[in-house]
């Protein structure tokens, strides 16, 4: 990490989930998260609906297995949050499973948290 590089930050079980997904997809998700600490984004990083704005990113690698998906906040300075890495399992089309979306809900509030207490 080069010093204007943002850290990563893993939120709940994100990197654990992560580093169960399959190789090939960890090692393109690794890719667009060094990017966004380097302050830039992937093609395919695209932001995710229902959060107010462009802050919150979800990126999407398919292979034999199924569809992947990892959401990331680059809306601090102090950090790019990761918040959830997961297979997609809905059956009605792209939309975001609503279990999933809780669970980056919640876990954008805990970022959130987290910046507020470091910024007193």
């Amino acid at each position: 990490m080069t010093s204007n590089e943002r850290p990563l930050e893993w939120i709940g079980s994100s990197y654990k989930d992560l580093v169960a997904l399959p190789e090939d997809v960890r090692r393109f998700f690794g890719f667009v998260l060094s990017l966004a600490q380097a302050g830039d984004k992937h093609d395919s990083a695209k932001v995710l609906k229902g959060f107010g704005g462009a802050g919150v990113l979800e990126v999407v690698e398919d292979d034999m297995a199924g569809t992947y998906r990892a959401v990331y906040t680059v809306k601090f300075a102090e950090a790019v949050f990761v918040l959830h890495c997961f297979q997609k399992k809905s059956k009605r089309g792209i939309a975001t499973p609503k279990e999933d979306m809780d669970i980056i809900h919640a876990r954008l509030k805990i970022a959130e948290a987290f910046i507020k207490e470091l910024r007193k």
